[in-house]
């Protein structure tokens, strides 16, 4: 299988950053203000080589040209990223006052939109440059900016997903018992390196641990009887991947798998859920039902999914108040868990797209529950 990415085009940034500047003037701004992390990364394909404190800004405004303002020492990375030719960068050098520099790309009394990201060194200074301007976060004024992704970013999901399942795979023929969370956790780390990941996340939480939705990993053994909750993922490509799946070490109990089938059915059924026009909050009902009806519904904890992109969490959210409606392009990670504290949980999650004819699995590892040693 050829695992290279279709290289996004220079055509691909233009479209992505007129579409922005639409939705922000449709949403009553005068225009978005990017700087880096996500949205930068994604609207024009420029990520700084290292973390900086000098003013960095993608200032996209409907009917002008895209303006990306540098560092002078930065241009020529900037001038080099994939979107550059789909925008105009201009720089200011040290000494000078880089938010006098970005006046002359901002309307003296604009409404704008600002990445989640920004430093509020930053925002503070084009408010004293600027002191008229006003400003909203970019999850406030336009959460579902990233939220529909076009063929070749479903593509590098789909792709993510696969290399986390493949590390996933390698894992289960190692093995757990008598061994800490922390080693597992290092292991499946690894394993996501070895198939591409450039970034990692990798919890590992066993035994009681397991009723945790947000254990990490830690010094606990593993043994015999315990349930394992894995939750993992990173950064493939510029896209996220993100899985769980609940193993057992050694036979699990009558109650432990039929938890286990009741996660794994409230999950699918979610997904049967998903189609243009149902919204995030129905998703989540779907996802309920089957819990509640198994009488699991007081330890169902937790959202039902989140969208996913560059960024391995994004607006939309399946949760029981997101009145969202869906939309062929929507990526989400979708899953169900049951947590009872103090004794054990069962997380399952997947990364799943909408399309014309309803959810469509990103990966696709079996769910069934692995029984390990």
């Amino acid at each position: 299988m050829n695992d290279t990415p279709v290289p996004f085009t220079e055509q691909d940034y233009a479209a992505r950053m007129t579409r922005a500047a639409r939705d922000a003037s449709a949403s009553g701004l005068a225009g978005l203000l990017i700087t880096p992390g996500p949205d930068l990364v994604r609207l024009c394909g420029y990520r700084p080589t290292a973390p900086t404190r000098r003013l960095t800004l993608l200032v996209l405004t409907p009917g002008s040209e895209p303006r990306l303002l540098v560092p002078s020492l930065d241009r020529p990375d900037a001038e080099a990223a994939p979107g550059a030719d789909a925008l105009r960068v201009s720089d200011w050098q040290d000494g000078q006052d880089p938010y006098a520099a970005a006046t002359g790309l901002l309307l003296p009394n604009g409404r704008y939109g600002v990445s989640d990201t920004t430093w509020a060194l930053h925002l503070l200074g084009l408010q004293e440059a600027l002191p008229l301007t006003t400003y909203r976060p970019l999850s406030v004024a336009l959460p579902l900016l990233h939220a529909v992704k076009d063929d070749h970013e479903v593509a590098r999901l789909a792709a993510a997903g696969a290399a986390a399942e493949a590390a996933y795979g390698e894992l289960l023929s190692s093995g757990f018992a008598g061994r800490s969370e922390a080693a597992v956790a290092a292991d499946l780390t690894r394993l996501l390196r070895d198939h591409g990941h450039s970034e990692v996340f990798a919890a590992v939480a066993s035994g009681r641990n397991s009723a945790d939705p947000h254990h990490r990993a830690g010094e606990r053994m593993l043994r015999k009887g315990d349930m394992v909750v894995l939750r993992f993922g990173g950064l493939k490509d510029g896209y996220s991947s993100r899985m769980t799946r609940t193993i057992h070490v050694g036979e699990p109990t009558e109650e432990e798998r039929t938890v286990h089938d009741v996660v794994v059915t409230a999950q699918s059924s979610a997904v049967e859920a998903m189609a243009p026009g149902v919204t995030c909050r129905e998703v989540d009902r779907r996802a309920r039902e089957p819990i509640e009806a198994a009488g699991y519904g007081e330890y169902a904890t937790g959202r039902t999914g989140h969208g996913i992109g560059v960024a391995a969490h994004e607006p939309p959210y399946l949760t029981g108040t997101d009145e969202t409606p869906l939309v062929p392009g929507m990526c989400f990670s979708v899953g169900a868990g049951v947590f009872v504290a103090g004794r054990f949980g069962v997380r399952i999650a997947d990364v799943v797209t909408c399309t014309e004819d309803g959810g469509r699995w990103l990966d696709g590892t079996d769910r069934a529950m692995a029984v390990v040693e």
